[in-house]
């Protein structure tokens, strides 16, 4: 009782709607914050990309020639994600009753197979610098270029990954980590300037080996998130959370198949609760929904939660008759 009574008092002082144009406005913001970070980073980028390009004109460098290319093509992994962040803001149809959030996860996708690529381009640009050694010129001048895509690259990583963090967004947080593995390509050209700085013709391929397989680590990383959003894994500890605010829910007798899943960067869940057997529906109504209301203030990020009761020794009739 008392928990009930510090429930809704709590609520008259941060009160809190679930209607459906406050649950739209909230996906909006978090669309609009999504965006402001992809067009964000993206400028960053293309602006390290620009300067370094400026280098590349003057030293005829082709190790940062290929990473300047390397950060272009990475700053423009932005565009899917942001069709992405947009078409998540389309209404649900009748067609697609969840909405659009899954684009941001088929996103997901289109950045791992950049990260993928990125790994591909680095090994074979060192197997082949092995073979065909070629020498740099302003090494000096390539050294700080190679600190300029570092820079740029982590600072982009770092604001995409807390912000993808924030806001539940898999697909930017993976765009995050593919930013930070071309912040080591481009450490990787200071590393190797100094090496040739000092007489190792071969400092060049064999740091791009050693980023190659830092790529690699980060791809596992990126493809284990993007997989496990894909088939609607979430962390148990938010499985744990949401089961602890159900069965301290004044009325209910016992929590069943509860369910949660990412659509895009929001949770939506589904359970069934029993309660006592003499309830009337009105009374079950209201148990299920203070159970909603308690689980969408608890959760971060849940917009939806779908409540079924059945009295308590309730068992379901046998289906099999159906299939």
């Amino acid at each position: 009782m008392w928990d009930s009574v510090r429930h809704r008092a709590a609520h008259l002082v941060r009160p809190h709607s679930h209607d459906t144009t406050d649950k739209v406005d909230s996906a909006l913001a978090t669309s609009r914050d999504g965006l402001r970070a992809l067009w964000l980073s993206f400028l960053a980028l293309m602006v390290t990309a620009g300067l370094q390009a400026i280098v590349v004109v003057f030293t005829g460098s082709v190790a940062l020639l290929s990473d300047t290319l390397h950060n272009l093509a990475d700053a423009l992994t932005a565009i899917p994600i942001a069709i992405a962040f947009l078409l998540g803001r389309r209404q649900a149809t009748r067609a697609y009753t969840y909405g659009f959030g899954r684009a941001e996860d088929l996103a997901g996708l289109i950045v791992v197979v950049f990260i993928a690529a990125s790994a591909f381009s680095a090994g074979y640009t060192a197997i082949r610098r092995f073979v065909e050694p070629q020498p740099v010129e302003y090494v000096g001048a390539v050294a700080a270029a190679g600190v300029i895509g570092f820079i740029g690259n982590e600072l982009v990583a770092r604001y995409r990954m807390r912000v993808g963090r924030r806001i539940g967004s898999a697909a930017l947080v993976a765009d995050g980590l593919h930013a930070r593995t071309d912040g080591l390509t481009s450490l990787a050209v200071l590393v190797s300037a100094v090496g040739v700085g000092i007489g190792w013709e071969w400092a060049d391929p064999a740091v791009g080996l050693l980023i190659t397989v830092a790529i690699l680590y980060v791809l596992r990383d990126a493809t284990r998130q993007v997989w496990r959003r894909l088939m609607d894994a979430v962390d148990p500890d938010l499985v744990d959370a949401a089961d602890a605010v159900l069965r301290d829910t004044p009325g209910v007798v016992d929590v069943r198949n509860l369910r949660l899943r990412w659509t895009g960067h929001d949770l939506r869940g589904a359970v069934d609760l029993e309660v006592a057997a003499d309830l009337s529906l009105r009374q079950a109504h209201a148990i299920a929904e203070d159970a909603e209301h308690r689980l969408i203030h608890a959760i971060p990020r849940l917009q939806s939660v779908a409540v079924h009761t059945d009295p308590a020794g309730y068992e379901h009739d046998d289906l099999d008759h159906h299939r």
